[in-house]
């Protein structure tokens, strides 16, 4: 990046931070000025963790997808950019779903690793630090999540053999600079998982329907000032995106068919409203056995209210809620929300969170062919 566009882009960051925490002109100036020196010298310039701490909380505060945004302040954010090996990468993965976890009681957390363009590059290629596995067989059947088939494959290619159920965990992938990918385990006692019940209808069980229970999001940088870092990071679930999503949509698991059968729903014709029905029992049941389990979750009726009520906290201080309408809006019922009937701009502020490309070594590995398939590692292709 030009120097003068870092240098820009790391003032308007400065300037916000400094305006937002009740730092002084001649304070922000100081900064600035390190900066500046900083970036004429090196390159680029270094966050203090204030800075970074605070432009982590910002990204959230400003993320037109997200309707949980009135808990932008509570982030917990730990500092990972002193990582030297990939060993110290696996422990902070570990600790970040640990942390995260926390019984049930979701702790919204993000893990900063090093700068991008730094001598020590962390890669992160799993989208999330926790998935379920995707098998296809040769008949075409397709067994576990869909999505994610073809991070199955690179994971058997890179060594990890799963057990061949609807929900084996699978590892963490990750490159740390230009050595070999990692493959990080993640034990099943490390991962919190809820099976789906019905509060009335209680002869669930043999549909067989369970989820985890934190969405660590780990294929976005986080970019602050002009510099960007790989940063898993999460909230928690509403109810909406199990029960009308992941269990549901036709290229994932498509389970709503055998969730109407089982509560004996005419399934003849679409006029008999079966599919709305199902869902709408699926996400009761779905809320249900989280609550159940003690394992945080929101409604998308109060995540409304929640957005409603961040809407007018921003106001008080004379900012301006952007945001994406297409995904605020929950994927059911979604004109009984407040959130259908008004309008909002849609535009990315920075800090926020920037999707990252795949890796080209990801791709490579994934489209080999069994018969050009390495005994070795893929790596060294």
């Amino acid at each position: 990046m030009d120097n003068s566009l870092l240098l820009d882009q790391a003032s308007t960051f400065l300037f916000q931070y400094g305006k937002e925490n009740g730092l002084s002109e001649e304070t922000i100036m100081n900064r600035q000025s390190m900066i500046k020196d900083e970036i004429e010298s090196t390159g680029t310039y270094t966050h203090t963790l204030e800075e970074i701490t605070y432009g982590a909380k910002l990204a959230w505060r400003n993320s037109a997808k997200c309707i949980g945004r009135l808990f932008w302040e509570t982030l917990d954010v730990f500092d990972a950019r002193n990582v030297t090996s990939q060993e110290d990468i696996e422990q902070h993965i570990h600790h970040h779903i640990l942390h995260a976890t926390n019984g049930g009681k979701i702790r919204s957390t993000i893990t900063i690793f090093p700068e991008i363009s730094s001598s020590h590059k962390v890669q992160l290629w799993s989208p999330q630090l926790i998935r379920y596995a995707g098998y296809q067989k040769e008949s075409g059947k397709i067994i576990g999540d869909p999505a994610n088939l073809e991070l199955t494959r690179v994971a058997e290619r890179l060594g990890w053999q799963g057990d061949g159920t609807p929900y084996d965990i699978l590892p963490v992938l990750f490159q740390w600079n230009e050595e070999p990918p990692s493959v990080v385990q993640i034990a099943k006692e490390e991962v919190l998982e809820v099976q789906i019940d019905h509060p009335i209808n209680l002869d669930w069980k043999p549909l067989n329907l369970k989820w985890y229970a934190v969405p660590i999001i780990s294929d976005r940088y986080l970019e602050i000032g002009g510099l960007s870092y790989p940063a898993p990071f999460n909230g928690w679930y509403m109810e909406t995106e199990i029960a009308a999503r992941n269990l549901v949509d036709s290229y994932r698991y498509n389970r709503l068919r055998d969730v109407a059968n089982q509560l004996k729903l005419d399934t003849s014709s679409t006029t008999t409203f079966w599919r709305d029905r199902a869902l709408v029992e699926l996400q009761h049941a779905v809320y249900a056995s989280f609550r159940q389990a003690g394992v945080q979750m929101v409604d998308h009726y109060t995540a409304a209210q929640q957005f409603q009520a961040f809407r007018e906290k921003e106001e008080k201080q004379q900012r301006e809620v952007k945001g994406d309408w297409t995904w605020l809006i929950p994927p059911v019922s979604p004109a009984l929300t407040p959130i259908f009937h008004q309008g909002i701009i849609n535009e990315e502020l920075s800090p926020n969170f920037i999707k990252q490309k795949r890796p080209k070594l990801f791709k490579k590995i994934s489209e080999m062919t069994e018969s050009s398939r390495p005994t070795g590692c893929p790596f060294h292709l």
